[in-house]
């Protein structure tokens, strides 16, 4: 299991509910972290550079490895998740229903449409459980750019104190708390122009 897939998992698990587009820029940045780590790509300032194959196993890191820019100058972090991004989370879903990690719930956090989910109690899910539970850095923030940090205790490390000690994850973390704000900006503007269109359409 990558990054992405723990990550799809404790989103599950959180009280706060997370946005199919927040969770699918984030997938997308844990997918380029685990990339980082396999040495299959480099981060030059915010650029991505194709290095060594990815790591074997995930088709959805094979995916993500295949559909980089291989040309200078290069592919900007940011572009690159709003691209990979584009219905990751629900591509996640699929998969993991497909191989029996999710089930439907309908207290769970995380709902698609009309369908609730929640994770099914296998290896996997308890790796991911316990990655967060010891504050693995990376999982940490990217939960944490989520705004979905919210059952740790006052002791726990905040959201600057995660333990990042590699430039490249770190630029990819923030490349991925830029996008979500961005999102979050849109949706905002969207909801006021409705609203002002809404005003017109009643009068004084």
């Amino acid at each position: 299991m990558t990054t992405a897939n723990d990550l799809f998992i404790i989103a599950l698990d959180l009280k706060h509910p997370v946005g199919q587009g927040d969770l699918s820029l984030a997938l997308a940045g844990a997918e380029l972290i685990d990339l980082i780590g396999a040495g299959s790509v480099a981060v030059d300032g915010d650029r991505i550079v194709p290095g060594g194959p990815p790591p074997p196993g995930d088709r959805f890191l094979d995916e993500a490895a295949a559909g980089l820019t291989r040309q200078a100058p290069y592919e900007r972090i940011e572009d690159w998740l709003w691209r990979r991004g584009r219905d990751l989370s629900a591509a996640y879903q699929a998969a993991l229903e497909e191989n029996g990690e999710l089930k439907p719930q309908r207290s769970s956090r995380l709902s698609f449409g009309s369908e609730s989910l929640e994770p099914v109690d296998t290896p996997n899910r308890r790796r991911a459980v316990e990655r967060w539970e010891e504050n693995e850095p990376v999982l940490t923030a990217l939960v944490a750019v989520l705004s979905i940090e919210d059952e740790r205790s006052d002791d726990e490390p905040a959201d600057d104190e995660t333990g990042l000690d590699d430039e490249a994850v770190t630029t990819v973390v923030a490349s991925v708390h830029d996008a979500v704000m961005e999102l979050e900006a849109v949706r905002q503007r969207r909801t006021i122009e409705n609203a002002a269109f809404a005003n017109l359409w009643r009068g004084p």
